[in-house]
């Protein structure tokens, strides 16, 4: 289902976290919120709701742990946090004490890929492949800051545990006109049609394809942009699609190449036996990557607007 886009306009998607969570708990009183010292964009649940907010300090394993507790008394915590180390320093907690007793914890943040600034220490690009590893765990990745809203309601009524990965999510660009698109778990967008190639994108890259794919079209090679936001479970009959009418697939995604989304599309297509006329993926190399922006990571590692564009005009001769 493709929305209308609105390219050209920014907002912070924190802030949208923050709203919506105070929002979602005037009317649902289970609704707990856990942060382990990342509170600033929280400030008005924590004035609404004081008896509901935890701050447990920087101690993300404490954070999860706290949180599990609460829903195992029947509420549903959201920890908002940086996705570095609730993926990683609370692993342990994540899987036993959430996954395994199948708790609806909700785990969003920021961090994402080569995205927070802050070095390899502070970039989440493992965070996917050790996630979607973890029985019962759903995986989400957003691009357009205001799916988070439609996500982090639909979330509530939704059984089991729940990772949402943002990008750094200070200054996001809006995809899609609120209100045009309908998510659900395990869907996709299609954000562009085309014919000739198909990219699957998720988080920030879905931006950068639909650029891509409007520099190609001046050049007469018509690409499909799926926006993958659901990764664990994932939208399998939009995929097949992609094979059947396009046949070429590019996967863009700001993690490393093994383990994430195009390793979740390889395995699919050997289980069910699919053979796409290309496949090609795009992502983070094995390189604990310095510092620098996004965009100047992207560069350095070969997996930038530019790298794809020349991929695709290359394969399309």
């Amino acid at each position: 289902m493709a929305g209308s886009f609105n390219f050209g306009e920014w907002i912070s998607a924190r802030s949208v976290i923050g709203d919506t969570l105070d929002e979602i708990g005037k009317t649902n009183e289970k609704l707990f919120v856990c942060t382990p010292d990342v509170g600033m964009n929280l400030k008005r649940f924590r004035e609404h709701y004081p008896n509901r907010y935890i701050d447990v300090g920087i101690a993300e394993q404490n954070c999860v742990g706290v949180a599990a507790g609460l829903a195992l008394e029947g509420n549903i915590p959201v920890i908002m946090g940086m996705l570095p180390f609730l993926s990683m320093r609370s692993c342990e907690q994540v899987r036993t004490a959430v996954c395994y007793q199948n708790l609806p914890v909700r785990i969003i943040g920021t961090g994402g890929g080569l995205t927070s600034g802050g070095g390899s220490t502070h970039n989440a690009m493992e965070d996917i492949a050790i996630l979607k590893s973890m029985v019962n765990m759903t995986v989400l990745s957003i691009g357009d800051p205001n799916m988070i809203r439609d996500i982090l309601h639909l979330s509530m009524d939704y059984a089991g545990p729940m990772y949402i990965r943002l990008a750094q999510g200070k200054k996001d660009r809006q995809l899609y006109e609120p209100g045009t698109i309908e998510y659900k778990i395990g869907g996709s967008v299609t954000a562009r049609d085309g014919k000739d190639f198909t990219i699957l994108a998720h988080g920030e890259m879905v931006g950068e394809a639909l650029d891509v794919a409007e520099e190609l079209a001046k050049e007469g090679i018509d690409v499909r942009v799926i926006d993958m936001y659901s990764i664990k479970p994932f939208d399998e009959a939009a995929v097949r699609k992609a094979v059947e009418e396009t046949g070429n697939l590019v996967v863009w995604e700001d993690h490393l190449m093994s383990g994430g989304l195009a390793s979740t599309l390889s395995d699919f297509f050997t289980d069910n036996h699919i053979q796409p006329k290309s496949f090609r993926r795009f992502g983070i190399p094995q390189v604990y990557a310095g510092f620098g922006s996004g965009e100047e990571l992207r560069r350095k590692y070969g997996y930038a607007a530019e790298d794809i564009a020349a991929y695709i005009r290359s394969a399309a001769k």
